[in-house]
C-alpha cells in the first residue's frame, strides 16, 4: 500500500459518512479486517482498491495517489471568504438552476420520498434520468445538475451541498432508515414545492420518469442506470456527458428518432 494511503482511504470513509462496517460489507470482509486497513496493517488487493475507488467516486489512479484531492461545490449565491487554496475541481452551479433542482427534488419526495424503496441512491438516479431523459427529448436542460460516475451509479455532485442548505432552513428533514439488511438515508419534505418554478412540460415529464421508474426497487434501478450508454462510457470519477444520451440504446432511449425522418 503507498504510504499514507491507509490515512486517506479512513478521510474519504468520514467525508462520505460512511461506518467502517459498510465499506467492510461492500468489500466482502470482517470489520475488524477492514479496520486493519485504516490502521496500515493490511495491504490492499488491487480487486478491493478498485472497488474502494469506485465507491468514492475516484479513478483508480486518483485514489491510490497519496494526495486527497478536493471536489468543491459552489452555489452562486454563496460569498467564498478568506484566501485558501483553490481545490483542483471546482463545481459552479447558477442560482436559477440551484432553485431549480430544490424545487424539483421537494417535488419528487411529495410524490415517492415516504416509499420504503427511495432512499439517497434511489434518489440520484430518478433526478439523473430525469435530467438526462429531458436532454434527450428536449436538447435542453431541466435542472442542469452535473452527474459523476460511481460505484452506485450516477450521483448529481451538487446533491449534498443543497440538501446541506435546505436541511438548515427547515424544508427538508434528512432521517435513516432500513431497507431489508442495508442502511438508508431517507429525505422528507417540509414545505411544498413552488410549482410556479417548473414549466407543464417539465412536470409532466418529472411525472413520466417517475411513472416508469419509482417503483423499482434499488437493485433495480441500480442495474437499470448501470446499463444506460451514459453511465458505461465513462470512467470511475468522470463527470457523465449529456450528449452521450443520443447514442443509448432501445430499452433507455425515450426519443422516437423515426417520427423525425
Amino acid at each position: 500500500m503507498a504510504k499514507d494511503l491507509f490515512k486517506k482511504i479512513k478521510a474519504l470513509r468520514e467525508r462520505n459518512n460512511f461506518s467502517q462496517g459498510y465499506l467492510a460489507g461492500e468489500l466482502g470482509m470482517s470489520r475488524p479486517t477492514y479496520t486493519q486497513i485504516e490502521k496500515g496493517e493490511r495491504e490492499l488487493t488491487i480487486t478491493e482498491a478498485k472497488k474502494l475507488a469506485g465507491i468514492f467516486s475516484m479513478s483508480l489512479n486518483d485514489f491510490l495517489q497519496d494526495k486527497l484531492t478536493e471536489r468543491e461545490v459552489v452555489l452562486e449565491k454563496e460569498k467564498k471568504g478568506g484566501e485558501a487554496p483553490k481545490p483542483e475541481m471546482r463545481i459552479i452551479m447558477p442560482r436559477a438552476n440551484v432553485k431549480k433542482f430544490k424545487e424539483v427534488l421537494l417535488y419528487v419526495l411529495e410524490k415517492i420520498g415516504a416509499r420504503p424503496n427511495i432512499g439517497e441512491t434511489a434518489i440520484y438516479k430518478l433526478l439523473y434520468f430525469i435530467d438526462f431523459d429531458y436532454y434527450e427529448k428536449f436538447e435542453e436542460q431541466l435542472i442542469g445538475a452535473k452527474y459523476i460516475k460511481n460505484h452506485f451509479g450516477p450521483t448529481p455532485i451538487e446533491f449534498k451541498k443543497i440538501t446541506e442548505q435546505m436541511i438548515e432552513k427547515g424544508e427538508i428533514e434528512k432521517i435513516k432508515s432500513k431497507y431489508f439488511q442495508h442502511e438508508q438515508k431517507k429525505y422528507l419534505p417540509r414545505r411544498a414545492a413552488d410549482l410556479k418554478i417548473l414549466s407543464a412540460q417539465e412536470i409532466q415529464h418529472i411525472d413520466e420518469v417517475l411513472s416508469r421508474l419509482a417503483w423499482k426497487n434499488a437493485s433495480e434501478l441500480s442495474n437499470y442506470s448501470h446499463s444506460d450508454t451514459p453511465w458505461r462510457v465513462h470512467q470511475i470519477g468522470e463527470e457523465i456527458s449529456y450528449e452521450t444520451v443520443f447514442y443509448r440504446d432501445d430499452d433507455h432511449s425515450v426519443r422516437n428518432y423515426e417520427d423525425e425522418l
